[in-house]
């Protein structure tokens, strides 16, 4: 068996350290600090902080067209750094879930407040029927329009004198604020889902007009 005093423990090293002269006592109690606050610093730096797990964001599950409801399968929550969070971004799915989507969303993209109408029945819209996004270019056509009016979506055929009716007898659901000053006017109509997408995909890459009935 090996003398104990040949190799002594640890706690009979510490307390023969301690009884040792001032300067020897006072060197030891720094290390021993020094080594506690390097592991307080590491616990610190691989612990989470409150922000560390980010702020929750609801961003589109999916791509998502402009003018649809959105349900749950559309959306998802993330968790963002809170620097990147943009304004007016939802911190649940209960805030957009049964709304419209005014412009079209990628998936993954943030869905913002300003993104978003009432959900299309309490706007008005009838059964069957979609709301749709129609960007205005002539600011004094939308000026004209209020929630109720009945309008006909046209847009440029291949001669200028050759309109094409993409939408007859639609519905005006809300006049959105423009987004800038040099921006159109948002138009959210409703019309028959039969045609929407088409009206909706015409909006995108064309002009497009409406003639009030």
């Amino acid at each position: 068996m090996t003398d104990s005093r040949l190799a002594p423990r640890p706690l009979a090293r510490l307390g023969t350290l301690l009884g040792a002269p001032g300067w020897r006592r006072i060197a030891l109690l720094r290390r021993v600090a020094a080594g506690v606050l390097a592991a307080f610093a590491l616990v610190l730096a691989v612990a989470p902080g409150p922000d560390r797990a980010g702020v929750p964001v609801v961003v589109a599950a999916v791509d998502v067209v402009a003018g649809a409801t959105l349900a749950p399968h559309h959306l998802a929550v993330r968790h963002w750094p809170a620097e990147l969070v943009p304004g007016g971004a939802l911190p649940d799915q209960a805030g957009a879930e049964g709304r419209v989507l005014v412009g079209a969303a990628r998936a993954g993209e943030p869905i913002t407040d300003t993104r978003l109408a009432g959900p299309t029945a309490a706007l008005g819209a009838p059964p069957g029927s979609a709301a749709v996004p129609v960007r205005l270019a002539d600011a004094g056509a939308a000026a004209l329009l209020v929630p109720g009016s009945t309008v006909d979506v046209v847009t440029l055929g291949a001669a200028s004198d050759d309109p094409i009716v993409l939408a007859v007898g639609a519905s005006v659901l809300a006049v959105l604020p423009p987004d800038s000053p040099s921006s159109g006017r948002l138009v959210l109509v409703a019309m028959p889902s039969a045609v929407a997408a088409r009206v909706a995909a015409a909006s995108l890459s064309e002009q497009v007009a409406v003639t009030l009935r």
